[in-house]
Formats: C-alpha cells, structure tokens, sequence
C-alpha cells in the first residue's frame, strides 16, 4: 500500500528472477520505496529475511508455508487457488479471498478474461488485513 512508508513500515519485496520486473512494478505502485530483492536473493536468505519480518502478506506460495512455519503473522491471498487445499497452517495467518463463484479455477490465466479474484482483492482490503489483530 502506498501508505506503507508513513506507518514506518519497511517493505520487502521476494520472488524470482522471474518476477523481478513485477515486483518493481508493485515498487512502484507503492510509491517507489520498497526494497525488490526479487531474484536477489537465495531461498535461504529469503527464509532467514522472513524469519524478521513482523507482518508478512503472500499469495498461495512456497514462501507462504515458510511464514506460516515461522510463525510469523501473515496474511495470504488466495485468487484462482482455494484455501480450503494450501491453508497456510499457522494461528497467525489470515486468509483472503473474494470465495467468487468462479474461483477456484486454478487457473494461472484467467478462462473468463477478467481476473476478478485477483483485480477485487485490493491493495486496500490487504493493507486493512495486515493492520488488524489475527483473527478479528
């Protein structure tokens, strides 16, 4: 969320290679002050970078089952995938998804051309989630 920096928040970007472009587009769209380490890193060091963090907000990822086995509070995204199959498992973490009738698709393009299930979960809603206790 573009107000990110102004709540002191310091804001990691992971992925790889691959998504490195993406993730300066997200930087961006953040307002620039973000730190990409999209392909910056190793899964290692990406670990140990998790291991800090205070609040981490993923998609359904391998990284998401890494926080969520760190113990750390998380809120994960869930578009075309379900929770109910990849649950992070973890008390801390916190779901998000629209639950749209054509979600699950599992689908990694969207077969109705919209992406809604991604489009309507906005960086707002992520950033209201993260900012609420677990659970509430």
């Amino acid at each position: 969320a573009a107000g990110h920096l102004g709540k002191g928040w310091s804001v990691w970007l992971f992925g790889s290679p691959a998504d490195r472009a993406v993730a300066e587009a997200v930087n961006r769209a953040a307002g620039g002050g973000c730190r990409n380490l999209a392909g910056a890193t190793s899964l290692g060091q990406a670990i140990a970078l998790l291991s800090l963090a205070d609040a981490v907000l993923t998609n359904d990822s391998g990284l998401m089952h890494v926080a969520a086995a760190l113990d750390r509070r998380q809120v994960a995204l869930f578009g075309s995938s379900s929770p109910g199959m990849t649950p992070p498992l973890s008390a801390k973490a916190e779901v998000l998804s629209l639950a749209l009738p054509c979600s699950p698709c599992y689908q990694r393009e969207c077969p109705l051309g919209h992406t809604n299930c991604l489009r309507q979960l906005t960086p707002d809603l992520a950033q209201r989630a993260l900012e609420e206790p677990c659970g509430s």
